[in-house]
C-alpha cells in the first residue's frame, strides 16, 4: 500500500518586523509538528537563519527552489530572494511590506497550482503593502480575487464561529454595504462551509442585527427592518435554520451563541470584539467560500513585542491544525457527495 502523503502547509511569513517569523518558528520547532503536516515556508533560508539564532530556536531548514521539491519530516523554506535584509523589529517599513507581498505571492501561487495543499499566513501590516500593484486591504481580498471566488473572514474555535457581513469597511459605510444580495451570500457562504469544512449536516445560523436592539422598530434606524428581516425571513422559508436580526449587546453574554453553530455579524468590531474576548490566542481566522483553504492566526503583527521572543504561537499552531483538519473534512464531503453513488464498481 501506498504510503499517505502528508499535506502540505505553505506559509507566507508575514511582516519580517512583526512577530510572524517567531511564532512560524516556535511552532515547527516541535519535531511533532513534522508528523502532521509538511511545512513550506515562502521566504528565504538566509532570514529565516538570522531568526532561528536571534529568537534561539533549534530549527532546520530544507532549502528548495519551489514547493513541489518539498520533503517531508523537513522544514522547507522556498527561496524567493536572495539579498540581505535589514531587520527593525516593531518598526513600519514599505521596504520589508514588499517583502510581505512577495512572500503572499509566491505561496498563493503554489497554492492555486497545488504545490500546496493549504495555506496558513503569518500576520502582516496593512499599511505598508499598499502599492501601485498591491491594493487590498488584507489576504482575505486578495485571495478572493486570485481565487475568483466570494470570500468570507469566518473566526473560529471549536465551540464558537463568527463570519461576518462587511469586514473592512468604515463604520460609518457599514449599512450602505448591506443588501439583499449580500446577506444571501455571505450566509449561503457560512452555511456551505459549516457543511462542508466543518461537518455540521444542518447549521443553525444566528444573525445580529445592524443597529442596537434591532432598530427597536426604527427608533433606532429602519435597516434591520427593511433590509435584514425581510431577507432572514426569506431564507428561513426555503428551509435553513437561520434566526435574527438578535441584539448584540447581550447576545454574547448571555452566552445564546452557545445555541448555534455559527453566528454572523454585521460589521467587523461587531463580531471580533467578542470573539477575541472570548477566545484569544486560540482563534484562527479562516477565509470561508474560496476554492482553496486558507488560515491564519487571529491576532495581527504585534510590534511592541517584536523580536522579544514574547510572542505566544498558539494561535498559529491553531491555525496549521485548522487548515489542514478542513483540508480532510473536504475531501471527505467530496467523497461522500459524489453522485451517482458507487459501491464495490457500479452504480447503487
Amino acid at each position: 500500500m501506498k504510503k499517505e502523503e502528508k499535506i502540505k502547509v505553505g506559509i507566507s511569513i508575514g511582516d519580517l518586523n512583526g512577530i510572524g517569523s517567531e511564532i512560524v518558528l516556535k511552532t515547527f520547532e516541535d519535531p511533532r509538528m513534522l508528523e502532521f503536516c509538511t511545512p513550506v515556508i515562502f521566504a528565504s533560508v538566509k532570514i529565516m537563519s538570522f531568526f532561528k539564532k536571534h529568537y534561539k530556536i533549534a530549527a532546520n531548514f530544507h532549502s528548495i527552489p519551489n514547493a513541489d521539491k518539498a520533503v517531508e519530516g523537513k522544514i522547507n523554506v522556498v527561496n524567493i530572494w536572495k539579498e540581505h535584509i535589514s531587520i527593525n523589529f516593531g518598526k513600519e517599513d514599505e521596504k520589508i511590506g514588499e517583502y510581505a507581498v512577495s512572500s503572499l505571492v509566491k505561496a498563493t501561487e503554489a497554492l492555486k497550482n497545488g504545490g500546496v495543499d493549504v495555506l496558513v499566513t503569518a500576520p502582516i501590516n496593512k499599511h505598508n503593502i499598499q502599492s501601485d500593484t498591491f491594493n487590498f486591504p488584507g489576504h482575505t481580498n486578495y485571495l478572493a480575487k486570485e481565487l475568483n471566488c466570494d470570500s468570507l473572514m469566518f473566526m473560529v474555535t471549536d465551540d464558537l464561529k463568527i463570519g461576518l457581513l462587511t469586514d473592512h469597511v468604515p463604520v460609518k459605510d457599514v449599512p450602505s454595504h448591506i443588501d439583499k444580495t449580500l446577506i444571501q451570500n455571505k450566509i449561503d457562504t457560512v452555511y456551505n462551509s459549516l457543511i462542508q469544512d466543518f461537518g455540521v449536516t444542518k447549521p443553525k445560523i444566528a444573525v445580529l442585527s445592524i443597529n442596537p436592539h434591532a432598530g427597536d422598530n426604527g427608533v433606532i434606524g429602519n435597516e434591520d427592518d427593511e433590509v435584514l428581516k425581510p431577507v432572514l425571513d426569506e431564507i428561513k422559508n426555503s428551509g435553513k435554520l437561520v434566526y435574527g436580526p438578535y441584539s448584540a449587546d447581550s447576545f454574547f453574554g448571555s452566552e445564546s451563541y452557545k445555541n448555534f453553530d455559527a453566528v454572523i455579524a454585521s460589521y467587523h468590531d461587531q463580531g471580533l470584539i467578542p470573539f477575541k474576548t472570548l477566545s484569544f490566542g486560540h482563534g484562527v481566522n479562516y477565509t470561508a467560500g474560496l476554492s482553496k483553504v486558507r488560515t491564519s492566526p487571529d491576532h495581527g503583527t504585534a510590534f511592541e513585542i517584536a523580536g522579544q521572543g514574547k510572542a505566544n504561537e498558539s494561535s498559529f499552531k491553531e491555525a496549521v491544525f485548522t487548515a489542514i483538519q478542513i483540508f480532510r473534512n473536504r475531501s471527505e464531503h467530496e467523497i461522500y457527495s459524489k453522485s451517482p453513488l458507487k459501491i464495490g464498481g457500479k452504480k447503487m
